[in-house]
């Protein structure tokens, strides 16, 4: 029995993260073979093989010509995901509606393992974002996720996960991005200033349930040029409380 339980601990873990070592050196590009996927995992061909046989005879990988690409099985565990709370349904037409509504990107991100996540965005290249994972203190939306923890769990979040410089904007500092989260508790919305990418800006509000469970994160970005000082402190806030508030409704009242 202990064998057992040495085999499931050591082989099988190392099984699995073979298997994912190549979907992450799959999705980052389209259509690999298999002799790039060796070099980029530095697994030996036949381990290499042997996977991709499994993966695709399970139909979460597709193989065409020698080349392999992620499949569309994944779209029904991704969407499983995006609708496992009805808030995250809710959400999707608000964004869609913002991104009429103001015609810049608009996105809905909730927090997973510390990260903020994409789980809906309107805009340009919109499909590519869904999943995809930022650090929570270089975003609006992030800052805004932060705000909703005490100071204890901030401070285990810049212990573990540690303020990166993403741009020369980015707050590395602890006792700024403790100001920060003050000010977006304070008036109720954060504000991305080239943050997480030179030429950006945006705003992000946080959503709540009827009973007043956070949610996550609405929020607007688009370039410097048009998110002046006016449209970022006064008309998107109001405007994505709105929508905040019309989600919370619809929850409410469907």
């Amino acid at each position: 029995m202990g064998t057992d339980g040495d085999e499931t601990g050591g082989a099988g873990v190392s099984t699995t993260r073979k298997t994912f070592a190549l979907l992450e050196a799959l999705k980052d590009e389209e259509g690999v073979t298999i002799a790039t996927l060796t070099e980029r995992t530095d697994l030996p061909k036949s381990t290499v093989y042997r996977h991709l046989q499994t993966l695709t005879d399970l139909g979460y990988v597709i193989e065409r010509d020698g080349a392999y690409y992620v499949g569309f099985r994944f779209v029904e565990l991704g969407e499983q995901a995006r609708t496992r709370k009805v808030g995250y349904t809710a959400a999707k037409r608000a964004v869609f509606e913002l991104g009429q509504e103001t015609d810049e990107r608009a996105v809905f991100i909730v927090e997973e393992a510390s990260e903020a996540v994409y789980v809906h965005r309107y805009g340009s290249l919109s499909n590519t974002m869904i999943g995809h994972r930022r650090p929570l203190h270089s975003m609006a939306s992030g800052k805004v996720i932060l705000a909703e923890w005490d100071d204890a769990a901030v401070a285990d979040y810049i212990d573990d996960i540690g303020l990166e410089t993403i741009t020369p904007n980015t707050i590395t500092d602890p006792e700024a991005l403790f100001d920060e989260l003050e000010r977006i508790r304070d008036r109720g919305y954060g504000v991305n200033n080239q943050e997480h990418m030179e030429g950006l800006r945006g705003v992000a509000v946080p959503v709540y349930t009827p009973d007043d469970e956070f949610l996550g994160s609405l929020a607007v970005f688009g370039p410097t040029s048009r998110f002046t000082d006016n449209y970022v402190h006064d008309e998107l806030p109001t405007r994505l409380r709105n929508k905040a508030g019309e989600i919370k409704v619809t929850l409410a009242y469907g």
